[in-house]
């Protein structure tokens, strides 16, 4: 098969960024009616039990108003279907806010071709839709190209724009093997060339999943909210019987109550409020996380995030900044300062981790040596670090053979690290060996039999939150001959504001553990300067299953972040598992939630959005149960006070007669719906703090406030009312 070189014309539209669905503008409704009207589908209708009753009332009272034609019976009739209409416009708004955004998404779907490897031994490459890509396949993606689908890198390094899902315009590295080698599909790689093993089926990708979330096609009923409208289904049946009861019993009093009259009663009393608002809070409680750039497989992980006791958070990169830096030298047993810094920059001019990095710019900075290596000291043999040794350095050229032996003399014009002891310094003999590392590993590659004064500084840095380095320097590479000449601290800073942001969380009653893999007592400095509740160091995969076991085990519920494979166990384990979108495939597989930012601390937001939406489904059922007292007030005494005159004393409104009560009972139940639809998608405004105190301030402000505004709500839609010929 012929390798084609040049992709087929692709006749897509540039890729637009994604569009936040931004705050809640009226314009959003006249947007969203036309779905709206679709809803009032009687199958649509039937999914939501209450709104079905009303639905079914505004049939029964349009039906009794073209056979028998009055104005009260007519206006009743328009206000009911208003209701149902606004029930059906307040789910159509939320699902309209990922609109936007959901269009932008799916441009990046289009018309996108993939270079695919023939399977087995095969020569040769063919350009595919990305529509015909299947799990294993291996595509090629050069400079310039989209990814075709979600995968990973098993071959090449590049780097990716990211920016048309995650909104951050900065390009990210990507690299086959270890924790960094996930691509998402429709990303566009910037440069050299990678191999991408596609790992999702057609139709399933992130993509896929985010637009399915952001429209809310997608969205199922969450336990909570399942639970919800059982009882709110059965508060309807219960107003439903009592309702029925009263034209037998007005009936036998006297009185003939209407069937319309007795429909608007029971559309009243029912909670119609939480009923039409239910399903937009829990989509808006999905969008919130959609504009964070989070990624959940369900509504459930969501409620989960509001109910979580125990947050399992990473120290680095979540609690402190992760980039340990040097900050000081302690020389020991009479070794000069200067020295140490000498023999601590030689051992890391090859390094070029961070922290080998921050040794040089040390030495650089403080004390005056070259920031890079000269023509003797380039021809060194750098040793680096591995987990068996725990150790890292360099091997230095003996002196006669015109290296920079450690032990060279200054007046010979080598980067001495000591000269020899008759010169009154503090040598270190004619070794050209150094090693830094682990304090246990290299005290016990040196061979140094005494070890307190090193023990006293490795115990003195971790006690202050540091991690320590012992630096030394031998003849050969056994150890022979060696000499500890001191030790590099290094420092690793907490985030701003991550003390009162665990101080907020205890106030919900989260308890807060930091896991690292740092020894006991870096992790317990760190985890008290940051103010977690606990920690676990020297932390193994192993060790984080059983800790989310044990945690639940005690009826906790427990949130953890991970990006590699080996933390896809604890991620599976956990009830809200939040894979970094950077990890591995296992890792985001394992997860019910994915953080396209790939940011550690995003998981106290996902908490507090998940609180958010608990809240706001709470307040709006308060405030939708407490309002139907203001509406008995109004109705039930109108009803009857021709029969009985003295109930009058209850119609404390003063309301002009029966029919104007009951009509401006049903308009302010429509009308309701359509003022607390900025506030299901906005959410109540969450404030840290106890279960008792929520629920005080629940019942204060949506408790009371939903008895106190009908009553002025319905006085002043009576005051237009009265006026209608009629009524």
């Amino acid at each position: 098969m012929s390798v084609t070189t040049t992709p087929p014309a692709q006749h897509g539209v540039p890729t637009p960024a994604p569009v936040a669905a931004g705050a809640f503008s009226p314009r959003q409704l006249l947007a969203s009616l036309p779905d709206a009207l679709r809803k009032l589908d009687p199958r649509v209708q039937a999914r939501n039990p209450v709104l079905f009753v009303v639905w079914a009332g505004s049939v029964l009272v349009t039906v009794l108003a073209i056979a028998d034609p009055s104005v009260f019976a007519v206006l009743v009739a328009v206000w009911l279907w208003f209701t149902v209409l606004f029930a059906a416009l307040a789910e159509a708004v939320a699902e309209g806010r990922g609109r936007a955004q959901a269009a932008s998404l799916r441009a990046l779907q289009r018309d996108t071709m993939a270079r695919r490897r023939p399977a087995g031994d095969a020569a040769g490459e063919e350009w595919v839709p990305s529509s015909a890509l299947r799990l294993g396949d291996l595509v090629v993606v050069e400079a310039g190209e989209t990814i075709p689908g979600d995968g990973d890198v098993v071959h090449g390094i590049a780097s990716v724009d990211e920016s048309a899902i995650t909104g951050e315009s900065a390009p990210v590295i990507r690299e086959a093997g270890g924790d960094r080698c996930a691509v998402t599909g429709g990303t566009t790689v910037l440069s050299d060339r990678i191999v991408v093993r596609i790992t999702t089926r057609p139709g399933e990708s992130f993509v896929d999943r985010m637009i399915g979330l952001v429209e809310g096609a997608s969205r199922r009923k969450t336990p909570n909210e399942i639970a919800l409208t059982i009882l709110l289904s059965a508060l309807t049946i219960i107003f439903l019987l009592a309702v029925v009861a009263i034209a037998p019993m007005s009936a036998y009093a006297g009185e003939q109550v209407s069937v319309v009259v007795l429909t608007a009663l029971l559309v009243c009393l029912i909670p119609t409020t939480i009923g039409a608002l239910l399903s937009a809070i829990g989509i808006a409680g999905m969008d919130r996380l959609v504009q964070r750039n989070v990624l959940a497989t369900s509504g459930r992980a969501v409620e989960a995030a509001g109910d979580v006791d125990t947050l399992l958070l990473d120290k680095t990169g979540t609690v402190t900044f992760g980039n340990r830096r040097a900050t000081a030298l302690h020389p020991v047993g009479g070794v000069d300062v200067a020295e140490l810094a000498r023999v601590a920059r030689l051992s890391s001019l090859a390094d070029q981790t961070p922290e080998g990095r921050s040794v040089v710019e040390l030495c650089a900075s403080g004390y005056g040596l070259p920031a890079e290596a000269d023509a003797a000291e380039a021809v060194a043999e750098f040793v680096p670090f591995t987990a068996g040794t725990r150790m890292s350095g360099v091997d230095l050229l003996p002196r006669s053979a015109g290296g920079a032996g450690i032990g060279t003399p200054r007046s010979a014009g080598g980067a001495g690290i000591g000269t020899p002891r008759s010169a009154g310094g503090a040598g270190i003999g004619t070794g050209h060996v150094v090693r830094k590392g682990a304090a246990a590993a290299v005290l016990e590659w040196a061979r140094t039999s005494d070890r307190s004064e090193v023990d006293r500084l490795v115990e003195a840095i971790s006690d202050a939150g540091g991690t320590p380095l012992v630096v030394a320097a031998a003849d050969d590479t056994t150890g022979h001959g060696g000499r500890v000449l001191g030790v590099i601290a290094l420092s690793d800073v907490v985030k701003p504001g991550m003390v009162e942001r665990f101080a907020e969380l205890r106030a919900m009653g989260i308890r807060t553990v930091m896991v690292t893999g740092d020894n006991p007592r870096t992790a317990a400095a760190i985890a008290a300067q940051a103010g977690v509740d606990d920690h676990l160091a020297e932390a193994t995969p192993e060790d984080k299953l059983a800790l989310i076991r044990s945690e639940q085990q005690g009826g906790r519920l427990v949130a953890m972040t991970g990006d590699g494979t080996n933390d896809a166990p604890a991620l599976a384990q956990a009830d809200v598992g939040v894979a970094m979108n950077t990890g591995t495939s296992a890792a985001k597989e394992a997860g019910n939630m994915v953080d396209l930012d790939s940011n550690p601390t995003k998981l106290i937001e996902i908490v507090e959005i998940g609180k958010q939406l608990l809240i706001t489904r709470g307040a709006l059922t308060t405030f939708s149960v407490a309002n139907d007292l203001a509406k008995y007030f109004a109705i039930l005494p109108a009803m009857f006070l021709v029969l009985h005159p003295s109930l009058g004393a209850l119609n404390i409104m003063a309301l002009a007669t029966p029919e104007s009560a009951i009509l401006s009972a049903v308009i302010f139940n429509a009308l309701v719906i359509v003022a607390l639809i900025p506030l299901a998608l906005r959410g109540v405004r969450y404030r840290p703090s106890s279960a008792s105190a929520l629920l005080r301030r629940n019942m204060l402000i949506y408790g009371v406030g939903g008895v106190v505004t009908p009553f002025a709500g319905i006085f002043l839609i009576d005051l237009v009312v009265r006026h209608i010929p009629g009524i």
